[in-house]
């Protein structure tokens, strides 16, 4: 369901609309009263010139940002859209801190982030080779971003539990110190989920995906990324003197952690393949990593699938708890009288 269109009526220009999802509108206004009309301030200027935004990191993504100081009650943000011939369609908002702001402003000129992105580490040249196809990596944010506006869409309707213990994304920047800390390139389909929520700190117990199973916060992935790099390092200390083929692996620097067993439990959880896009189970106590033959955007698109329409669900069946989503696999034995399953 899309929002109100603002319309392009500028001579000699082919009209454009701009839509923002009543989710997203109602999503933005945690930041602040005054967003909703600083973000219809923002589509008319839209309407009327489509191209006032700058390449962001994200392939087909264009941002612009807008000074909190123009209006009451709404922060400095960044605002992502897709540009089409016919349209826009509003895709994030995200706060800005005072100090992205003073770093954005002493940059003046270049892209949003995307030299800070860039040039983390001296990694120009490695941003370059490694970089998706951009049409390609264009579908993958519209993809990641519609799977997750049907989880929250749906959590916010039907879980407010869960919905209110997602977090907020992340800004550009901090995606690029962790970008930096880890020393792997994000993929892209990661990287727009982050900017969409960085984190789940749980309902009744659990997390909000398959299993009960929680999106990590960024402090949580750079340390659970820590602890596997540093018992691989470890483990290669004994495979200094076996054969190439007997040699045991542990972790991959490439590994990204994502989702945890729970929001207080990093024991095992999912990580996804920076180099081939695939995710896989990850255990802290060194057991055998084991395949999912799932990408970041199908698995989102099974979770929001199965709580749409839990009656073809497979893997899980999603339930309540009151106002939280409890998934069927992992209730807690002292909560399961009081699950109630969704029959949608």
């Amino acid at each position: 369901m899309k929002g109100p269109a603002f319309h392009s009526t500028s001579k000699g220009r082919q009209a454009v609309d701009v839509e923002i999802s009543p989710f997203l509108r109602d999503t933005a206004t945690q930041f602040g009263t005054g967003v909703a009309y600083a973000l219809k301030v923002l589509a008319g200027q839209l309407a009327d010139d489509p191209d006032m935004g700058r390449p962001s990191e994200l392939p087909g993504i264009l941002t612009v940002t807008v000074d909190g100081d123009l209006f009451e009650d709404c922060p400095a943000l960044a605002i992502g859209y897709i540009r089409e011939p016919d349209r826009i369609e509003i895709r994030y908002v995200n706060p800005i801190s005072f100090a992205e702001s003073a770093e954005s402003a002493e940059s003046a000129g270049s892209a949003e982030s995307g030299e800070l992105v860039a040039g983390a580490q001296g990694r120009e040249q490695q941003e370059e080779e490694q970089r998706d196809d951009p049409a390609t990596d264009a579908v993958t944010v519209r993809e990641v971003a519609d799977a997750w506006q049907r989880i929250t869409g749906w959590l916010q309707r039907n879980a407010p539990d869960s919905y209110a213990a997602l977090r907020g994304g992340a800004g550009p920047t901090a995606i690029a110190a962790l970008e930096g800390d880890l020393g792997v390139r994000i993929p892209v389909e990661l990287h727009v989920l982050w900017l969409l929520a960085a984190g789940d700190d749980g309902a009744s117990g659990g997390g909000c995906l398959p299993g009960n199973w929680a999106l990590m916060t960024l402090d949580a992935v750079a340390a659970a990324y820590r602890l596997k790099m540093d018992s691989q390092a470890h483990q290669d200390t004994f495979d200094t003197d076996r054969p190439a083929d007997e040699r045991i692996t542990v972790w991959k620097a490439t590994w990204i952690p994502v989702v945890a067993l729970g929001p207080a439990d990093a024991t095992s959880g999912l990580y996804l393949d920076a180099a081939t896009g695939y995710l896989g189970r990850w255990s802290r106590y060194n057991e055998a990593p084991g395949e999912e033959l799932d990408t970041l955007v199908t698995y989102l698109e099974e979770a929001a699938d199965m709580l749409e329409a839990p009656a073809l669900a497979t893997r899980d069946k999603p339930g309540l708890i009151g106002g939280a989503l409890v998934w069927g696999s992992s209730i807690d034995p002292a909560q399961e009288d009081r699950w109630q399953p969704w029959d949608g």
